[in-house]
């Protein structure tokens, strides 16, 4: 969320900015900054009356003592006044905050500066790539079909159970997937990730602190009879984990990663994109997120990228790595990379990874904050996050660009793990 400062100094380059991510906001803005004047036109009024109230008390004491009934009694009588006055302008100052709250939710993060202007896919920038494309077999299949023929994924079965999106895990397909996760969270570790298992519902509060609600497309699952939702991903735990936090700079860089399951309603997805791995309501990932100081922030995040890029290569998958443009970023973000993977019998790049940096976005809806060494103020933290990696379209890469008429090459990074070298 942005904060009420940044609006009062900077309105016209917030308005520009956030042009960038296609949102219009001249007419949120005005409401925003027209509502703080009236709000502190009414902290001031109150503040007045709350004095004058002081004052008479002082007079109705020196008044008692001195007899002087009268004017004690006419004093009484306008302390009351007051009394309702302010009590009513408290109330008041109450709904005015509500209101601008409301009001600030709705503007998404400001795009750093180095974001391109664009209205979606299309529009984002190749940062880099690596690996190359392999060269098939005549007879090669795209994943779904590996899934069959090996039997180790089984999508009408998930949708027995649960229904379209909710794909079952068989025998060496359960162990690829658990051999991924083992891997990718301990190469998480091993960069100085501190691992947590966090849970994988969350309430109203931990949904708001990292920016998920109001959740404006009804992406998240809701248990409605407890008020909890299902997490779209471990950053939403796993961050919140420093929410009402004030940290000290020395506490900087605070590294943790998760591997979760992750629920997502995916809401109006229909189409041969959706086909397979490409696009689940659940699915596994490994999360690593990082709290940091404001000027470190962009160096951690280059960081969390070379992370993200040496698991891609380990894998021998062939990557590009995209900035996003303005129109293709999420809400929250001030800047994201993207990691799309080949997959070869679909001949398609397929997204396994964002990292993004909030910036103090979400440390102000946290109410996360540092202070430095000797220092009484308080400053918002930075927040940072990346999928490392999510294993659904990994997973549709590895069996796709790893096929061959003996059967499924395991990457040799992952065969300590699963404990066979194919899948046949």
């Amino acid at each position: 969320m942005l904060t009420l400062k940044v609006l009062q100094e900077n309105k016209e380059q917030v308005i520009e900015r956030l042009s960038v991510k296609n949102f219009k906001a001249e007419d949120v803005v005005n409401q925003i900054l027209g509502l703080d004047q009236v709000r502190r036109s009414t902290q001031n009024s109150m503040d007045n009356n709350q004095s004058e109230l002081n004052k008479i008390a002082k007079e109705i004491g020196v008044l008692f003592k001195s007899g002087n009934t009268f004017e004690v009694n006419l004093l009484k009588e306008k302390n009351t006044q007051l009394k309702e006055l302010v009590k009513s302008q408290g109330e008041e100052l109450a709904q005015i905050e509500k209101q601008l709250n409301n009001l600030l939710v709705q503007l998404p993060n400001l795009p750093h500066s180095s974001v391109p202007r664009g209205k979606g896919a299309d529009d984002n920038i190749e940062i880099r790539s690596g690996g190359n494309k392999p060269s098939l077999y005549k007879d090669a299949v795209p994943h779904w079909d590996l899934a069959k023929k090996y039997d180790i994924i089984d999508f009408e079965l998930g949708n027995k159970l649960t229904g379209s999106g909710f794909p079952v895990y068989k025998g060496k397909g359960a162990k690829l997937q658990r051999a991924l996760i083992n891997y990718f969270v301990d190469e998480a570790t091993a960069a100085g990730y501190l691992e947590i298992q966090p849970p994988i519902m969350v309430n109203e509060d931990s949904g708001f602190g990292t920016g998920q609600l109001p959740d404006k497309e009804g992406q998240m699952y809701h248990v409605g009879i407890d008020n909890l939702y299902l997490i779209p991903t471990a950053e939403v735990p796993v961050t919140n984990i420093y929410r009402d936090v004030i940290l000290s700079a020395s506490e900087f860089p605070i590294k943790m990663t998760a591997y979760t399951p992750c629920f997502r309603r995916e809401a109006g997805s229909y189409g041969k994109d959706v086909r397979g791995l490409n696009r689940l309501h659940q699915f596994d990932k490994v999360e690593i997120v990082q709290l940091q100081h404001p000027e470190k922030s962009y160096q951690a995040l280059e960081e969390m990228v070379n992370h993200v890029e040496g698991l891609v290569k380990s894998l021998n998958l062939p990557y590009r790595i995209l900035q996003l443009c303005g129109g293709d970023m999420s809400f929250t973000s001030a800047l994201t990379y993207d990691f799309e993977v080949y997959s070869a019998a679909q001949d398609k790049w397929l997204e396994v990874s964002s990292v993004s940096n909030f910036e103090s976005y979400q440390a102000n809806r946290l109410k996360l904050r540092f202070r430095e060494e000797g220092e009484k103020k308080t400053i918002l933290a930075h927040t940072l996050n990346g999928s490392a990696l999510a294993l659904p379209r990994i997973v549709a890469a590895l069996l796709e660009n790893n096929q061959t008429p003996e059967g499924i090459l395991i990457p040799k990074v992952l065969q300590k793990y699963t404990g066979f070298e194919i899948i046949n």
